[in-house]
């Protein structure tokens, strides 16, 4: 493909990340488990979405402005948590989370992150959630929850879909480890918990393998929210009854997803699994979507079949890899002029107007 000056969407933005990535991290980053096959369907289940618009609506403004766990947002947006960052800049977060902030977005920042989580919370005018995974040593985990609790972190969002961690064969194949210089920074003054090289193998799978506990279970919940009064967001739901036990166990918003296709291939594609959720929760905690957004009208759609918000992920890499902050606030920008133009011509003036009578679904 040519490469063109200034890309107009996010698939240019994908291609042009390639050359700027080496292929161990372009890999690391755009890869799913083993077949891939939930990583397609992630997109392809949008193309199974139809949207029914509506005509001779006012539509000369259009406001996107909503509030997520009482938090402003200016469009239903937020930032996925992706480990190593600095893999595609230098800067790495601290300049998702600077692009996030000037556009009025939010932000989750992984525990894997190659910039600490008291350097990102420095950020001017941001807000960002915390994504925790639970380790084996509990003095660790509590010793997270308590920074960012400190630093000013709005929630923890806890990672359920990764006991273990799912089998990436590109990752397997490139021997993936972090390179010369690049630390997940939050663990680093910690020993052993570098990212290992290892022969024929994964240096993360081999990090999940010793590190992170696969013996958590929903009563670990109590425990981890008596550490903080931070809410609580579960991310990785993808069953109706997992999203009321969620609830149960006192969790303020669910994240419907499948980690991107990264850990059970085969598993539902994050949009079909929407509707059950949302109806289940009924109200009682606040759905957002992650996984396959790629254009305003995948925004749009899972807002009509009931997300509150969703998170991007991949596309924030491209645009950090191709240009830094101006990468990651022209893929937000993007998005915001695509799903603005969506809403528009689907007679939907506020996000409040956006409901399931806009779209069908085919098989």
């Amino acid at each position: 493909m040519q490469e063109c000056v200034s890309p107009i969407n996010l698939f240019e933005y994908e291609q042009l990340a390639k050359a700027h990535l080496s292929q161990m991290a372009f890999d690391y980053y755009s890869s799913g488990a083993w077949d891939e096959i939930t990583l397609q369907d992630n997109r392809t289940a949008f193309s199974r979405v139809k949207l029914r618009p509506k005509m001779l609506v006012d539509v000369s403004e259009i406001n996107l402005t909503t509030k997520l766990l009482g938090e402003p947002l200016q469009l239903p947006l937020l930032i996925a948590p992706m480990a190593f960052q600095c893999l595609a800049h230098p800067a790495g977060e601290i300049v998702t989370a600077s692009a996030a902030a000037s556009a009025g977005v939010g932000m989750v920042l992984s525990t894997l992150s190659t910039k600490s989580l008291e350097e990102v919370a420095t950020v001017d005018n941001g807000w960002q959630w915390f994504q925790l995974y639970i380790h084996k040593d509990r003095g660790l985990t509590r010793a997270l929850v308590e920074r960012a609790y400190t630093a000013g972190y709005k929630a923890l969002c806890l990672t359920v879909d990764a006991p273990v961690l799912g089998k990436r064969e590109r990752d397997q194949r490139n021997e993936f480890t972090l390179p010369s210089g690049l630390h997940p920074a939050n663990l680093r003054k910690i020993s052993g918990l570098d990212i290992p090289q290892e022969k024929g193998e994964s240096g993360l799978l081999t990090y999940f393998a010793q590190q992170i506990n696969p013996a958590l279970t929903w009563k670990d919940l109590e425990w981890l929210q008596s550490l903080s009064p931070l809410p609580l967001v579960l991310k990785g739901i993808l069953r109706g009854d997992d999203a009321v036990r969620a609830v149960e166990y006192g969790a303020q918003g669910i994240v419907v997803s499948n980690h991107g296709g990264r850990q059970l291939d085969g598993a539902i594609a994050s949009l079909d699994a929407l509707p059950e959720i949302v109806a289940a929760v009924d109200g009682r905690a606040e759905v957002l979507l992650d996984g396959g957004i790629r254009r305003g009208t995948d925004i749009l759609k899972a807002l009509a079949l009931g997300a509150k918000a969703v998170l991007i992920g991949r596309p924030v890499l491209w645009g950090l890899a191709v240009s830094g902050q101006a990468g990651v606030a022209d893929i937000i920008s993007l998005l915001k002029d695509e799903l603005t133009t969506a809403m528009a011509l689907s007679g939907c003036a506020n996000l409040q107007d956006i409901d399931s009578t806009l779209v069908i679904q085919s098989q």
